[in-house]
């Protein structure tokens, strides 16, 4: 039963992962946006006609977008590691001790 708890918690984490990973990737798209070189349209002291407002640059995301990336390969780290703890579950392959005790077989070792 163990298993089975350990299958869902790490199936839970990895959800998790993918909607904060996708929350700050959505952020950081928001961030770019409200900070690009539209920002001098709405800026209130830019409309008034004898001030002069020059667009320079904007800082580097570049740390930012790798962040992302980062999580959501954290994200298919999270997925693999369900499918192997999944593998380990009785869910993957149930197993039928009755047919090997009556079949002469060996029983499947117990608390690995």
């Amino acid at each position: 039963m163990i298993l089975g708890q350990d299958f869902v918690v790490t199936l839970v984490a990895t959800f998790l992962w993918l909607v904060s990973t996708s929350a700050w990737a959505k952020a950081l798209t928001d961030i770019k946006i409200a900070t690009g070189h539209n920002i001098l349209q709405e800026l209130s002291s830019c409309k008034q006609p004898e001030v002069m407002c020059y667009f320079h640059s904007v800082t580097s995301m570049g740390s930012l977008n790798v962040s992302v990336i980062f999580g959501f390969l954290n994200m298919i780290l999270w997925g693999g590691n369900a499918w192997f703890v999944y593998k380990e579950t009785s869910l993957h392959s149930p197993s039928n001790t009755s047919a090997s005790h009556s079949q002469g077989g060996v029983p499947p070792p117990a608390g690995i």
